[in-house]
C-alpha cells in the first residue's frame, strides 16, 4: 500500500472556481499518512479553465498533481474514465471542479476503507446533518427517484446514488469497464459494482452546497432521462 489517495477532478468550464477548488484541496490534511494525487482532466474547456490550471500547476510544480487536457469535449464520464486510467493511488475518489462538494469531508469518505470495512464508499447529501443549500424541488424529487430505480435493480439502499463524492479502492474500479461518457456515470458505476460478489459499500453523510444554473449547474432534464435508460442498461446486463 502506498497511502496515496488519487482524487479526480473532471473539469469543463470552470474558470471561476477550478483555483478555488485546487486550493481548498491542497489545505486538506489526509488521515493515515496518505498523500494527494490530483488529477486534473480538463474536457475541451471553451473558456479560461485550461489557462488557470496551467498557472495554477506552474505555482505548485512542488504539489502532485497531473493534467491532461481532452482534444474535444466528451462528457464528464469520459474525463472521469481517463483520470482512473491515469491514477496510481490505493483509493481513487471523485470531486467536481465547481464548489458544490467540500473537500474537507475526505477523511469522512475514506475512512470506511483504510479501516478495511469498505470497498466503496458513497457521500449523501441527503442523511446526516451537515448543511445543505435548499434549491430546486424537482432536482430533489428526480434525485430520489433515480436512486429509488437504481436500488430496485441492484438490490441496494443507497440514500444518494447520484452524488458526485464516491471514493473506491483502486483495483476495484480500475477492474470495471466503464463505456459512459457523460452524465450516465453515476448509474453506471453504480450498477457494475452491485454486481461484485462480496462488494462492500458504505454511505456517509456529507454537505451540500448547491449551485444554481446561473451559477453554473450543467445537469438537466435530458440526464435524468438518460440516466433512467443507464440504470435498466447496465442492471438488466448479465
Amino acid at each position: 500500500m502506498n497511502n496515496i489517495l488519487s482524487i479526480i477532478i473532471p473539469v469543463y468550464n470552470e474558470e471561476k472556481t477550478v483555483e478555488i477548488i485546487l486550493d481548498k484541496i491542497l489545505d486538506v490534511k489526509l488521515i493515515a499518512n496518505f498523500k494527494k494525487e490530483i488529477i486534473i482532466i480538463d474536457d475541451a474547456s471553451t473558456d479560461k479553465s485550461k489557462e488557470i490550471i496551467e498557472q495554477y500547476i506552474s505555482k505548485h510544480s512542488d504539489k502532485n498533481i497531473i493534467f491532461f487536457s481532452q482534444a474535444k469535449n466528451c462528457g464528464k464520464g469520459a474525463a472521469i474514465h481517463k483520470g482512473i486510467e491515469l491514477a496510481t493511488g490505493d483509493i481513487i475518489l471523485i470531486q467536481d471542479a465547481d464548489l458544490e462538494y467540500n473537500p474537507r469531508e475526505y477523511n469522512r469518505l475514506i475512512k470506511p476503507i483504510i479501516d478495511g470495512f469498505a470497498d466503496v464508499v458513497y457521500g449523501s447529501r441527503f442523511v446526516g446533518n451537515d448543511p445543505h443549500r435548499v434549491l430546486y424541488f424537482f432536482h430533489r424529487v428526480g434525485n430520489a427517484f433515480l436512486t429509488w430505480l437504481s436500488n430496485i435493480f441492484s438490490n441496494l439502499n443507497l440514500t444518494d446514488m447520484e452524488t458526485c463524492y464516491k471514493a473506491f479502492r483502486s483495483e476495484i474500479i480500475k477492474s470495471i469497464k466503464l463505456k459512459e461518457k457523460r452524465f450516465g456515470f453515476e448509474p453506471e458505476v453504480t450498477a457494475k459494482i452491485a454486481k461484485i460478489k462480496g462488494i462492500r459499500i458504505y454511505e456517509v453523510g456529507i454537505s451540500y452546497y448547491g449551485r444554481t444554473y446561473e451559477e453554473g449547474k450543467k445537469i438537466n432534464w435530458k440526464d435524468g432521462l438518460r440516466a433512467m435508460w443507464v440504470i435498466l442498461k447496465y442492471n438488466l446486463l448479465k
